[in-house]
């Protein structure tokens, strides 16, 4: 292969990976982009202040909000489709009441409007609501709930971080396997809990997450049924009732698991 070729191959192949670990070191406000949004905020700013009836701007009410003229609507396709999926899930099933683990805490919040939620967090999160109810949990040291005593129970992209270290937890090399144990320990028979994880090539990306195969999460519960494996795949769509199998080839997918313990 010619030398050039092989060089720019491996510069591309290091993009990525150079970006994501310059990122801290280089914010937003030292980037080109934003060089040239702060200019047309200025040229926004001077064409307003010349409207009919414009209010008169300050310098100290200046609020500049820089990336928000995007084409489309900008969303997390992950967090997006699981919320829906599992509050669709669990709303269906009506349980009295429900504990999640972990998950974005505006689909927790959203999903304490339907049914009363206790929210586990290793760090604890400093709001109630009438519905909502937040606790103090480790799913490496232990969650706050008996042997199958829950009936209804979420972890929404969780899993993939527990021994990363990330947020405050143990360095554990085993750490989704044993946050799956735990899960797996606490809920109720007949009880169903409703897991997601990123899926493809199973690696770990240190120390954002780890990446896995879906049957390697089959695996960690072996005592529960899976009533539903729904995917998110690489192009952003959410398939339902995916095959397990189908997530082999993604580079970074998201799991959509349904369990049952059986009685």
């Amino acid at each position: 292969m010619n030398p050039l070729s092989t060089l720019r191959r491996r510069a591309r192949q290091l993009h990525g990976p150079l970006r994501r670990w310059a990122a801290p070191l280089l914010p937003a406000h030292q980037s080109l982009a934003t060089v040239r949004e702060y200019r047309h905020f200025l040229e926004s700013w001077r064409a307003y202040s010349r409207l009919p009836g414009a209010e008169p701007l300050r310098f100290e009410d200046g609020y500049p909000c820089l990336f928000d003229r995007t084409p489309t609507t900008p969303y997390d396709p992950h967090y997006f489709h699981q919320a829906v999926w599992a509050a669709e899930r669990i709303a269906a099933h009506q349980p009295e009441e429900h504990v999640d683990v972990g998950s974005e805490i505006t689909f927790v919040g959203m999903l304490s409007v339907i049914v009363p939620v206790a929210f586990v967090d290793i760090r604890p999160f400093p709001v109630a609501l009438a519905n909502l109810h937040p606790l103090a949990g480790d799913l490496l040291r232990g969650l706050p709930f008996a042997d199958r005593s829950i009936p209804s129970l979420s972890c929404l992209h969780v899993a993939e971080h527990v021994g990363l270290g990330r947020y405050g937890d143990d360095l554990a090399v085993d750490g989704t396997k044993r946050a799956c144990a735990e899960l797996q320990r606490i809920l109720a028979n007949k009880g169903r809990l409703y897991f997601s994880v990123p899926v493809g090539r199973p690696r770990v990306c240190f120390n954002a997450h780890r990446i896995h195969a879906p049957r390697q999460i089959l695996g960690y519960f072996p005592e529960l049924e899976l009533e539903e494996f729904s995917l998110i795949g690489d192009d952003y769509r959410l398939v339902h009732d995916a095959a397990v199998d189908a997530a082999g080839d993604l580079d970074y997918g998201c799991g959509l698991f349904a369990f049952r313990r059986p009685r």
